[in-house]
């Protein structure tokens, strides 16, 4: 297990859930592919609602049920990890947003 404190980098990834790699759902192809790679860790949020770059909204409410709810994935680790994400993200990823910021980690374990 890798042990992350003091200042690191949080990456989050915006997309739709419906968005695939190899006929599998993206947040499971990406969350296999950063283990793989040696990431410390990510984790994937489903929201309820949201739009993006073309103000098409997205919602999980009854009436209008979405096939598309937004997808976050978040990863926090080192600059030297997170400058190793672009290529993956250029090879994985269609559409999104990518935000990335500096963070203090506190506490990391199990």
């Amino acid at each position: 297990m890798r042990k992350l404190t003091g200042e690191q980098v949080l990456v989050r990834i915006f997309f739709g859930e419906s968005e695939r790699w190899h006929a599998q759902p993206l947040s499971h192809a990406l969350l296999e592919r950063l283990r793989r790679e040696g990431f410390a860790g990510a984790t994937v949020f489903r929201g309820i609602a949201g739009f993006g770059a073309n103000s098409i909204l997205h919602t999980s409410h009854l009436l209008e049920l979405s096939e598309d709810l937004p997808v976050i994935v978040e990863i926090v680790d080192t600059e030297a990890m997170v400058a190793k994400l672009e290529p993956i993200l250029d090879e994985m990823l269609g559409e999104g947003l990518v935000t990335m910021e500096k963070v203090k980690v506190l506490r990391y374990g199990e």
